[in-house]
């Protein structure tokens, strides 16, 4: 298991590299200034993907990272 702050880590690396350095710091202002509730955000986040799916996309990236 990752500890948090490789979590936070690889976290940052990706918002960068899917976003630029300059978005992905907006990214961050807007988290830390508006109420976030991490729960319900999570409920919604795949809520129009099957579960064959998310596997599918866990499995490549997987293959991305190792």
């Amino acid at each position: 298991m990752a500890t948090d702050t490789i979590i936070r880590t690889e976290g940052t690396k990706i918002l960068i590299d899917a976003l630029g350095l300059q978005s992905a710091t907006r990214f961050f202002t807007l988290i830390q200034r508006e109420p976030f509730d991490y729960t319900k955000w999570q409920e919604n986040l795949m809520e129009d993907m099957s579960v064959e799916e998310i596997s599918d996309r866990a499995a490549k990236y997987r293959q991305q990272t190792t």
